[in-house]
């Protein structure tokens, strides 16, 4: 793998690409087709790009006792919400209004990038990702992926690690 810029991607890139590209992390852009309104936008990625769902990881927003917390976990599972408070030091989370996760990330659902969001979130990746040499995650639009090292997103994110998924495929 070896860095791409944005100008690679056909554009100027997102957010979330040209904060990979600034910090010289080595990632590869995979763009697929989307019709926009899949009830599952992970698993669609990952049936479009040919990917195990395990190793394709969804973004997701959630209110820990007051504030916001970004998960990322694979899509063959789903978000273990009491060990995500655990994992941030709160003790109550649900999942954040979605009009809200938009706002706050600067993404649409769907396309929402653990990487270059507009407000920096607490996050946390879920323990899995460190099984693999490199995970996809959204590119910050519906229709673009972004594969990169776990370690460079736990960098770049500031994450912390935990077992917050439940219920692997």
């Amino acid at each position: 793998m070896s860095p791409k810029s944005s100008k690679k991607s056909g554009g100027k890139g997102t957010p979330a690409t040209v904060a990979a590209t600034r910090a010289g992390v080595a990632f590869t852009l995979h763009p697929y087709e989307t019709a926009g309104d899949e009830e599952s936008y992970g698993e669609a990625a990952a049936d479009a790009l040919g990917v195990p769902h395990d190793r394709l990881f969804k973004t997701l927003v959630a209110e820990v006792d007051a504030g916001l917390t970004v998960a990322v976990v694979p899509v063959s599972a789903t978000l273990d919400l009491k060990a995500l408070a655990l994992a941030v030091g709160g003790k109550r989370a649900a999942m954040a209004d979605p009009v809200q996760a938009e706002r706050v990330t600067g993404y649409v659902r769907g396309g929402i990038s653990p990487l270059g969001q507009r407000k920096s979130l607490p996050t946390v990746v879920d323990a899995s990702a460190s099984g693999f040499a490199t995970i996809y995650v959204s590119a910050g639009r519906r229709g673009l992926q972004v594969e990169l090292a776990p370690a460079d997103l736990i960098r770049l994110t500031g994450a912390a690690t935990a077992g917050i998924a439940r219920g692997r495929a």
